[in-house]
């Protein structure tokens, strides 16, 4: 599979504000928080799902990664999906391994098993 969710009982804007503190521990800052329900509403397009993106980033290990192939920064930074799909909030992730499998290369794929479990614990922290 090549992604990662689960559920939480709080709500996307709680849970959110855990995520950031969890990313914290595990060395990852948020870049970047796109509110997709407001945008998509400030140009005139009817979306009612709550769905935000965040774009987090560890800058020791991009530079790790785009040190050992460029093309790893196709995959940068790293996205976390929060939103509410049936009353329910779910936190997502696309796998790193997932991704970094499109690259022939054992260093990359250690790299990014070590990312992606390191997220995921964020994410299961947050729950």
């Amino acid at each position: 599979m090549f992604h990662y969710t689960v559920e939480t009982a709080k709500s996307p804007e709680q849970t959110i504000a855990d995520l950031e503190e969890n990313l914290k521990e595990e060395k990852f800052g948020v870049l970047w928080h796109l509110d997709l329900k407001g945008k998509l509403n400030e140009k005139g397009v009817d979306f009612d799902q709550t769905y935000h993106i965040l774009e987090v980033c560890n800058p020791v290990e991009a530079k790790k990664v785009l040190s050992e192939n460029s093309l790893i920064g196709y995959f940068l930074p790293c996205k976390i999906a929060v939103y509410e799909d049936g009353g329910t909030t779910r936190i997502g992730l696309p796998k790193p391994t997932a991704l970094i499998g499109f690259i022939d290369n054992d260093t990359l794929m250690g790299i990014a098993q070590d990312i992606e479990s390191r997220l995921i614990a964020a994410i299961d922290k947050s729950r």
